[in-house]
């Protein structure tokens, strides 16, 4: 799942979405935090700027931060099956 990759003989690991998911949930079981302080811990521990860490999330865990922050009334809850009032 790691690429890795030599320069200037010193090992490179590459984060690839499959590894930071794992990831995630790895630390929020671990520490009980929840998945976007995980996101913010993980970009601290590897160097990533949190502005790019889009890229290292995948589906499943874009839902799982989704759904907390509508727990936690950050983010409004999609109704589809609503009809329209008017």
């Amino acid at each position: 799942m790691i690429t890795k990759l030599m320069t200037n003989n010193k090992k490179v690991e590459f984060m690839t979405k499959s590894k930071f998911s794992k990831e995630a949930d790895l630390v929020v079981a671990e520490k009980r935090i929840s998945y976007t302080d995980a996101v913010l811990h993980l970009c601290e521990q590897y160097g990533i700027d949190p502005s790019d860490a889009k890229k290292y999330v995948s589906t499943v865990l874009k839902g799982k931060i989704e759904v907390e922050a509508m727990n936690m009334n950050c983010l409004k809850i999609k109704r589809s099956t609503e009809a329209p009032l008017f």
